[in-house]
């Protein structure tokens, strides 16, 4: 099964493992790097049947850290499309664009200098926004309230960098509503404390994601493939549950969404709960089981076994895989060597896995 083509609209996904979103937080003003053009090609060449880059962010300020991507005019996109036409010299794997905004999360270090950790004032931080003005943490500021001229600004942005992926030349658009940033914040009523039209009741805390979702959905392509990473479960109390979350995908099937992954936590950095491999393939097999729409599962899948169990019990059509793929780069090409599947291997290593 994990060597078993997919075609979503006139997309084809050679198999059923693609390498996920994986910040690198190398950005120079916003713009690829030489770091992506390497980082990129290498990922591109190694069996996968869809390469998803890394969180992108609609205007400057609505990234995580300062070295984040952003995708906002002709200059940046132009820029995207060297990357694009870089790795198609070595590959032809379909390429996606995740889409998404810090909100109350930007303005941060890079993780490895300090770890969910917000910008000082003399480190050139910015103001942040969110639903309500509720900190991250004790150690995070008060971000400002969105009045309702500002979401509508965030948006337009959303929509105009989905537009500038699309003429870039990406084949996929995943919307990013999870992992606590801004779309998120608005869905969870953890965060969103608004008693206009965007809070208060679960139809109104989704009216956000719907909204720019539906706008996307008008135009971007309809033989490209398009998605959205949802939150299944906050893991707090009076936080999100899978029932918000199936209403949520129900909504974004009909407006005519192609897949989803649902993810947990992240509204706050820590909660109690212990995350064990495969633990977020229970909330892609019960969207399975309640709707029909396709599902790629995520989160610490390592393993070929687990690949093969999510795929083999219809659990999701497909799963990302992203640590894997950098500490064992050719794993996907010796498991296709061990069972006398031939994937398209660079001539220059094919002698390396001669079947």
């Amino acid at each position: 099964m994990i060597f078993k083509s997919l075609k979503i609209n006139n997309v084809l996904l050679k198999n059923r493992v693609a390498i996920g979103p994986m910040c690198q937080y190398s950005a120079n003003k916003g713009k690829p790097t030489n770091w992506h053009f390497s980082h990129l090609q290498k990922l591109s060449q190694l069996g996968s049947g869809l390469l998803i880059l890394e969180s992108t962010f609609p205007y400057q300020n609505a990234k995580i850290s300062k070295n984040d991507l952003v995708l906002s005019n002709n200059s940046e996109k132009k820029e995207f499309k060297r990357l694009i036409n870089h790795i198609r010299e070595f590959s032809d794997v379909p390429l996606g664009f995740q889409i998404s905004h810090a909100g109350r999360k930007g303005s941060s270090h890079i993780p490895w200098y300090k770890f969910n950790s917000p910008l000082k004032k003399n480190e050139a931080s910015w103001e942040t926004y969110a639903p309500s003005p509720i900190k991250r943490d004790k150690s995070w500021p008060i971000p400002k309230e969105l009045d309702i001229h500002n979401i509508k600004k965030i948006k337009r942005k959303m929509i105009q960098s989905s537009l500038l992926a699309n003429q870039a030349g990406f084949d996929l658009l995943e919307l990013h509503s999870a992992h606590g940033y801004l779309l998120h914040q608005f869905f969870s009523p953890i965060t969103n404390k608004r008693n206009d039209q965007y809070g208060g009741s679960l139809v109104k805390r989704s009216r956000l994601i719907l909204e720019i979702a539906e706008e996307i959905r008008r135009l971007w392509p309809q033989e490209k493939i398009l998605g959205a990473r949802v939150t299944a479960n906050d893991c707090l109390k009076n936080g999100i549950s899978m029932k918000d979350c199936i209403y949520l995908v129900n909504e974004l099937k009909n407006i005519g969404f192609d897949y989803v992954t649902p993810c947990s936590g992240g509204i706050i950095p820590f909660t109690n709960k212990k995350i064990k491999p495969n633990y977020l393939v229970k909330y892609c097999a019960q969207i399975k089981k309640e709707i029909n729409i396709k599902v790629y599962a995520n989160g610490m899948i390592r393993k070929k076994n687990e690949v093969e169990n999510i795929l083999n019990n219809n659990y999701a059509d497909f799963v990302t895989i992203c640590k894997p793929f950098i500490n064992d780069p050719y794993w996907l090409f010796k498991m296709a060597n061990k069972n006398k599947i031939k994937l398209e291997i660079p001539q220059q290593y094919s002698k390396c896995f001669d079947i």
